[in-house]
């Protein structure tokens, strides 16, 4: 099951840095950062390392299996950004 970054996040692409597989955009560098008001992972790409929220500073990444009720939206608004 993958991670989700939800609408607690500050966009500090500090998560995009401890990704082992790449699997979170944009990265900072990418023309669409300034375009987005979050980053998103790919589940498609995610191992499930947790990388990203242990290191997550604003709490905003959560397994898919924890994701709170109220973020649900948010795992579908992930998957999208990669569609």
């Amino acid at each position: 099951m993958a991670y989700v970054v939800t609408d607690a996040c500050t966009k500090d692409f500090v998560c995009v840095a401890e990704c082992a597989t790449a699997a979170i955009a944009p990265t900072a560098a990418d023309a669409a950062a300034g375009t987005v008001s979050q980053v998103y992972i790919n589940p498609d790409e995610c191992i499930d390392c947790g990388n990203c929220a242990s290191i997550c500073p604003s709490g905003a990444i959560f397994s898919a299996d924890e994701l709170p009720a109220d973020k649900a939206e948010f795992a579908e608004k992930n998957q999208a950004y990669f569609n």
